[in-house]
């Protein structure tokens, strides 16, 4: 079985219209209402390619049931912890004559309701996967998806983060089974200049990363597609889905879930990493996140 987890999922409200005016009421030519949280993303691709999982995290008051009825509506499956308190946050994603983006915080966590999450977290059995995707929210230790690990260690689960920064460098000691920077957090995390292009250079740093306890790393490099070190250090590369993209939101958290179903299903990387692509690439060439035909096609056409 495979699980995520979302520290802090949203609603994200996506409004439309052509210009923004400061002084007079801003009329808009539509709206909609879209859930959010790279863990989730990765629950839908999941289930859109007909692999079973549960969504785990955390949801608070009006906003946390509207997120779980969408969920549940599109069939997937979830188990999060409710709140006591707040709601769970609202995104709003304004698109006129450029795009602004306001992101709200999420409610706060308390001790209490992290037992009851760490408690269905003790219920994974050796053979599981679990996805940890996404930054973790001030209110929580950064650590946290380390010691998620570490209260984890020696049951036999694979994990799988795909965070940035301090979170993802405090879990590569525990070895995760697998972790999907970009080529600009390559950047960040060794504090130099890594270019989308350079693959010599990105597959040295994939390196390192195993090196400091990765078991497999998968690079997304935009433009330029993905590169894959597995843990027999073999390099595989995919690249991308000609023709210009109309959306770049969900397409990372496409790639790990693609890449997890792929394992899943094979046990065998260079069919993960392209499954993976073929996912990531998918959900670029439409509004949302790829439905299980699309990405299908995608593979068949374009990674086979």
């Amino acid at each position: 079985m495979i699980y995520t987890v979302t520290l802090n999922p949203a609603l994200d409200y996506i409004i439309r219209l052509d210009t923004v005016q400061s002084a007079d009421i801003n009329r808009a030519d539509s709206a909609e209402i879209l859930y959010g949280g790279k863990g989730i993303d990765v629950s839908l691709v999941l289930k859109n390619l007909d692999v079973p999982n549960k969504a785990l995290g955390f949801v608070a008051g009006f906003t946390g049931y509207g997120l779980r009825e969408l969920l549940t509506a599109d069939g997937v499956d979830t188990d999060f912890v409710e709140l006591p308190d707040g709601l769970t946050r609202i995104n709003v994603k304004l698109f006129a004559e450029k795009q602004w983006d306001i992101n709200a915080p999420g409610p706060k966590i308390p001790a209490s309701s992290l037992t009851v999450f760490y408690s269905k977290l003790d219920r994974l059995e050796a053979g599981d996967t679990l996805v940890m995707a996404g930054a973790v929210p001030e209110n929580l230790p950064q650590d946290i998806y380390a010691q998620i690990m570490e209260r984890l260690q020696g049951k036999g689960i694979r994990m799988v983060v795909d965070t940035s920064g301090e979170a993802l460098r405090k879990v590569l000691p525990l070895k995760p089974f697998l972790i999907k920077p970009n080529h600009h957090e390559l950047s960040e995390l060794f504090d130099t200049e890594v270019s989308a292009e350079d693959e010599e250079k990105i597959v040295s740093y994939a390196k390192r990363l195993q090196e400091m306890g990765a078991v497999n790393v998968l690079v997304s490099r935009g433009k330029c597609g993905a590169t894959l070190v597995d843990e027999t250090g073999a390099v595989h590369t995919a690249g991308i889905v000609p023709g210009k993209p109309v959306n770049n939101v969900g397409c990372g958290d496409s790639m790990v879930a693609g890449f997890v179903a792929g394992y899943e299903t094979k046990k065998d990387y260079a069919y993960a990493l392209r499954l993976g692509s073929a996912a990531g690439n998918a959900t670029a060439f439409v509004d949302g996140i790829a439905s299980g035909t699309e990405i299908r096609n995608t593979l068949e056409r374009y990674f086979s």
